[in-house]
């Protein structure tokens, strides 16, 4: 098993924060665990996200839990919206924890032998927000009854 390397990820931190002051970003960070703490707004639900640095792996996680559970009634139907969504993403994927009821997203790089940018971060950062936004409301509106499955699924028709 490879040493872990604390200076190359809190070097890996030090960038990610680096990023996010030079936006003007509201954080969280808890240096002492690599972790960034924070949040937007989307169009139609909140978006509460983490960051963190690992250095056993080597990678960097983005993570964001949706606001809300999926009942039990609904499970199949999620879990044939996640599958499709995942399909058709480029970059980043929803996890449903089918038992819990609920979906994350996590996108994650690794920089194991690699430089991460300011750049990679925005992005990471710009893409998850996006996806997320993209997608958490139709995934609360399936668990509402507001949208079928039908419907979301032909969405990725057009």
């Amino acid at each position: 098993m490879a040493e872990v390397n604390m200076a190359k990820a809190q070097e890996v931190f030090g960038t990610l924060c680096s990023m996010l002051d030079s936006k003007g970003w509201k954080y969280d960070k808890q240096e002492e665990n690599l972790l960034i703490k924070s949040g937007v707004k989307g169009d139609d639900l909140p978006i509460e996200f983490f960051i963190r640095v690992n250095p056993n792996n080597e990678i960097v996680s983005f993570i964001s839990a949706l606001p809300f559970n999926v009942p039990s009634e609904k499970a199949i139907d999620i879990a044939l919206a996640v599958c499709q969504t995942n399909y058709a993403l480029a970059d980043g994927s929803f996890d449903y924890d089918v038992v819990g009821g609920k979906i994350i997203f996590r996108l994650t790089s690794s920089y194991r032998e690699s430089l991460l940018s300011e750049d990679l971060f925005e992005y990471m950062l710009i893409v998850s927000a996006g996806t997320i936004d993209e997608y958490n409301d139709k995934y609360f509106m399936i668990t509402k009854n507001m949208l079928t499955i039908e419907k979301f699924l032909e969405s990725f028709n057009n």
